[in-house]
Parts: structure tokens; C-alpha cells; sequence
């Protein structure tokens, strides 16, 4: 069993690299869903990710809503910043596979794997939600409903 949820994760992240690669920004309609949905000072962090990272999130978001069909607003802002605090690591895609290989060794490598406190911080300074703090933190009543959205396999 343990083997299969190791299989599992490589083929997430496997996906994740190959998506990382394209530049193509979200669709327009997707866009507006998150304009509709985030805080301006959230969505001041969201303009910061790159365009496979708002792409990445559309997607962890939309399967989170429809694993949690009660959904707060706050908890979709939520799913949709869960990597938020990748930001502090300026890692592209090679350095996030160094840093998933490696660990956490050295500051930039550190603040990857730390990016959930990382973006809960960030998020608390902006004022928004605690429920969306919470989650981005990986804590909360959704926080299962996001790994699962997030590890899709």
C-alpha cells in the first residue's frame, strides 16, 4: 500500500513538471472566477505566481469545490493560494525538483518545503480570512478535502 501512494505522488509530481513547462496563462474565464472569488490584497499575491502556477491552483480549486460542494468563499481562496508561499523560494521548475529530491537543505530550499507557513503568514499580513489562513496552512475542517484535490491522481 505504501508503495502505491509513493507511485501515486511520483505521477503527481511528474504531471506538475510537465505542466510547469508551458507558459500559457489560465483561460480568461477562469481568471474572472478568481477575481470573483479572492480579496484584492489576495489577489495581488495571486498576479505574483506564475502562469503554471495559476493554472496548477484553477485546477486544485475547481476539484476542491466539487469534492466540498459547501465551500466558503473563504476556503475556496483557500485552495486556490495553497501555494502561495512558494513565492518566498523563487525556485523554478528544475530548482523545485532539486528541492523535492533533496529536502530542505539551505534557505531557498527550506522555504519550499515550508511554503504552507510561509503563505499562511503572508495571508494573515494582508488581513484575510482565518479560515483561508488556516487552510493554506493545512489545517482545518477542509484541509483533507484539499490534499485530496491537490494529489489528484
Amino acid at each position: 500500500m505504501a508503495d502505491d501512494a509513493r507511485l501515486g505522488h511520483l505521477a503527481h509530481l511528474v504531471r506538475r513538471f510537465g505542466g510547469m513547462l508551458s507558459r500559457r496563462p489560465p483561460a480568461p474565464d477562469d481568471e474572472e472566477w478568481v477575481a470573483s472569488v479572492l480579496s484584492s490584497g489576495e489577489q495581488a499575491l495571486w498576479v505574483q505566481l506564475g502562469n503554471a502556477d495559476r493554472r496548477h491552483a484553477i485546477v486544485v480549486a475547481r476539484r476542491f469545490v466539487a469534492h466540498r460542494a459547501i465551500a466558503s468563499r473563504a476556503e475556496i481562496a483557500g485552495a486556490l493560494l495553497h501555494d502561495i508561499g512558494k513565492l518566498d523560494a523563487g525556485l523554478g521548475a528544475v530548482g523545485r525538483v532539486v528541492a523535492t529530491v533533496i529536502g530542505p537543505r539551505g534557505a531557498r530550499l527550506r522555504s519550499y518545503h515550508d511554503h504552507e507557513a510561509l503563505g499562511a503568514a503572508a495571508l494573515a499580513d494582508i488581513g484575510s480570512d482565518p479560515i483561508t489562513v488556516a487552510l493554506v496552512a493545512g489545517r482545518g475542517p477542509a484541509a483533507d478535502d484539499l490534499r485530496l484535490a491537490d494529489d489528484h491522481i
